[in-house]
């Protein structure tokens, strides 16, 4: 059983910043990462692992007493893990022991990336220069930023090159970025559930979620004290975006829940989970990091400064398998399959399952046999 501990890299030096690409720099970036299985001699078995929006480091293991004391100097990441003491990773199904990212062969990393709030600098951490906390004065970063943060960090590792990269949502946009920064350092990538120009449509989504927070007067200009509760009602958009008219119409129905004798209280089951999971996002999340997370996906731009779309995909050098979700509204699966069109031999496979976007966190069995026939295959 894999135990997780949290470790933190302090990377870039006033001489060596990191350059982002808005022109801005960071003499300083402190990462937050998690690693299972041994790198071997050669540095050439490692796997990263991307996480998506809300996500952060812990992709595998049960959350002890040792971890949770371990997070204490970080805010958010100790609320994070005592809200889910005991709990496993969020693609622990994945990754250990004879798992289809086993840690007897792979050396798998995951980091909570660049601009998040769980021990990677980001809005909450201190800037230097002025000894408060950045919030919405943390300089305009990218995909591909997180991406050179991500490389950075391997390189201290010793890492010289990936088996794959793969990740969901956000995590396969920074999977695709890996295979045209770094086409020499990589193998393979398994991009999941996502998109290689952020779509007007999911932009829509991310900027009802950004104006329910900066509406809200407890938002301040993002100089609150106390986490604005609009957090929870931006989640609320996001989590039926995550989602599929199938799997509510089949989990919930019409079915009212009623909690209290008062008869003022009923509600329907799928307001009380939605507004269950909007409470929980306010416990362990900072609504600057997410109004700057969503900003950096709307911008996600594969063809950025590299001509055309077909182009830029055209370029991809290494193996790729797309991975789409037959019910995924937010990610469609014909723009997966056009994802992969593009990548000269790219493979495609489809999740079939009514759970919407959310899939790639919940039909372990599937994404373990497409992974694994993919690995397979390619001798990975």
């Amino acid at each position: 059983m894999i135990t997780p501990r949290t470790k933190f890299a302090k990377l870039y030096s006033p001489d060596n910043p990191l350059q982002m690409d808005s022109g801005e720099s960071l003499s300083s970036v402190e990462v937050a990462y998690q690693t299972y299985g041994q790198l071997n001699e050669n540095g050439t078995n490692a796997i990263l692992i991307c996480h998506a929006l809300t996500g952060n480091a812990h992709a595998a293991g049960i959350i002890d007493k040792e971890e949770v004391e371990n997070s204490k100097p970080y805010e958010f990441l100790y609320k994070y893990n005592k809200m889910n003491l005991h709990k496993a990773g969020w693609w622990d199904s994945l990754i250990g022991l004879g798992k289809v990212f086993d840690t007897q062969k792979y050396f798998v990393v995951c980091s909570n990336f660049l601009g998040g709030c769980y021990g990677t600098t980001g809005p909450t951490s201190v800037d230097e220069k002025t000894g408060n906390q950045f919030r919405m004065n943390f300089p305009q970063y990218s995909v591909g930023d997180m991406v050179k943060v991500q490389k950075e960090l391997l390189d201290t590792l010793s890492v010289k090159k990936l088996v794959t990269v793969t990740g969901g949502s956000l995590g396969g946009m920074q999977a695709l970025e890996w295979a045209l920064m770094f086409p020499n350092f990589i193998n393979s990538v398994i991009p999941i559930a996502t998109a290689a120009q952020h779509s007007a449509w999911a932009i829509a989504f991310n900027t009802l979620a950004r104006q329910i927070i900066i509406n809200d007067p407890r938002w301040q200009n993002g100089n609150y004290t106390e986490q604005p509760k609009a957090l929870a009602s931006a989640r609320i958009a996001a989590m039926i975006s995550y989602r599929a008219p199938e799997d509510f119409n089949l989990k919930f129905g019409r079915e009212i829940e009623q909690k209290h004798k008062d008869p003022s209280d009923e509600k329907f089951q799928v307001e009380n989970y939605l507004l269950y999971q909007g409470d929980k996002l306010v416990r362990r999340f900072d609504a600057n990091t997410y109004l700057c997370i969503t900003n950096a996906m709307d911008s996600h731009n594969v063809a950025s400064n590299r001509g055309t779309l077909e182009e830029s995909l055209g370029n991809i050098s290494a193996k790729c398998l797309i991975i789409g979700i037959s019910s995924d509204i937010l990610y469609p699966p014909d723009e997966q399959k056009n994802i992969a069109a593009l990548i000269t031999g790219a493979e495609y496979e489809e999740i079939d399952s009514p759970f919407g976007h959310d899939a790639f966190l919940i039909e372990f069995e599937q994404v373990n046999n497409f992974v694994a026939n993919f690995l397979n295959k390619n001798g990975l």
